[in-house]
């Protein structure tokens, strides 16, 4: 019997806005980032949404979040989400993201994302959203701290590896697979199947979209997360700390490098 994956970025495919926002101001109170990260942050949030990232920010970006969360108490991460994360989930996810995974279940087929954020983050909003599987970078922990070290980026070539890895285990035809996301650094994993769709594209993605004659979806309509799923646990809260880190991370030196460009 034939099987199915359809596979998903998560930022800006099925979140409708980065968690820098959401959660810089937290971690700031709680004295893991400066008040200038944080407005960093923000800056590079509309950046984000406006221009997407091509690969050397990108590179920049988890230089920086080795960087950034090097030491932080992984107590301390839990204590600031699970005290905050009730103010910031609303809304989180598009719902034309939900009705496709939706869609994709009610035909069989499996469901997966992958993400270059972090695994704390992408593994709670999988199970939310009922994905099968996920696969995200992972940050290595010890004796209770992050040590910066970054086990595994789940970014560009690393997403079709990860994408023909799955094929192979579970016996996926990814010719009859899907796969959707918003930028063009995610172009080896969109070529890895026979059903690619480009959301809300970068300029750069729209124009290969075109040129190869992908189909062009828009997302707009976000959804509180909690109005269609459980709300999650406790520890399940607190791992969607170090994906905020993350995007905070990519933040500090993506802000940085965008204000060079424009002769700030």
């Amino acid at each position: 019997m034939t099987r199915i994956a359809a596979f998903f970025d998560l930022d800006k495919t099925i979140i409708a806005r980065s968690s820098t926002l959401a959660f810089s101001k937290h971690f700031q109170a709680g004295g893991l980032i400066t008040r200038a990260a944080m407005i960093r942050s923000a800056y590079t949030q509309f950046v984000y949404v406006v221009g997407g990232a091509d690969h050397d920010q990108m590179e920049k970006m988890r230089k920086a979040l080795s960087e950034m969360v090097t030491g932080w108490d992984v107590a301390t991460v839990k204590e600031i989400v699970a005290d905050t994360l009730h103010n910031v989930v609303d809304p989180l996810v598009y719902e034309e993201a939900v009705q496709l995974i939706d869609q994709h279940h009610a035909q069989g087929h499996d469901v997966i994302i992958v993400s270059a954020s972090g695994t704390e983050l992408v593994e709670p909003i999988g199970a939310m959203l009922g994905a099968d599987h996920v696969v995200a970078t992972q940050m290595e922990i010890e004796d209770g701290r992050y040590t910066g070290e970054i086990a595994l980026y789940a970014y560009r070539e690393e997403k079709a590896r990860a994408v023909q890895e799955l094929a192979e285990r579970f016996g996926y035809d990814l010719e009859q697979s899907y796969a959707y996301s918003d930028s063009i650094t995610d172009t080896p994993m969109l070529e890895e199947v026979g059903h690619a769709f480009a959301v809300n594209p970068d300029k750069d993605l729209r124009k290969v979209a075109k040129e190869r004659g992908w189909d062009i979806l828009v997302f707009n309509k976000p959804v509180a997360l909690r109005s269609r799923v459980l709300t999650p646990s406790t520890p399940t809260l607190a791992a969607l700390a170090v994906g905020g880190a993350v995007a905070i991370a990519g933040g500090v030196i993506w802000a940085g490098t965008k204000r060079r460009r424009l002769g700030a």
